[in-house]
């Protein structure tokens, strides 16, 4: 019966560079294991390829939604009156119930 030897990892994680528990099966950091990094010939990356642009949240919601999803520019007088007309509601059932 041949016996499945699970190879040693390393002392240090050679995607993250933290220190890596005797007898553990990945990184306990960075998720690191012998299938996607501890193997000599597995290939290292520094970071998530992402470009170089930076990031515009505005132009996003503009080109995934439309325009009707840009943050709208103010409340409408309707929903001052109403929040006016319910505080004032709220003050008199107050006042009227003590």
């Amino acid at each position: 019966m041949a016996m499945n030897k699970r190879p040693k990892p390393p002392e240090v994680c050679p995607v993250c560079g933290e220190d890596v528990p005797r007898n553990s099966l990945a990184c306990p950091e960075c998720g690191a294991d012998h299938n996607s990094g501890w193997r000599e010939d597995a290939e290292a990356y520094d970071s998530v390829d992402l470009g170089d642009e930076p990031f515009d949240y505005d132009e996003f919601l503009r080109h995934e939604f439309g325009t009707a999803a840009v943050k709208p520019s103010g409340l409408k007088i309707i929903w001052w009156i109403t929040g006016i007309v319910l505080l004032v509601a709220f003050a008199a059932m107050y006042l009227l119930a003590g």
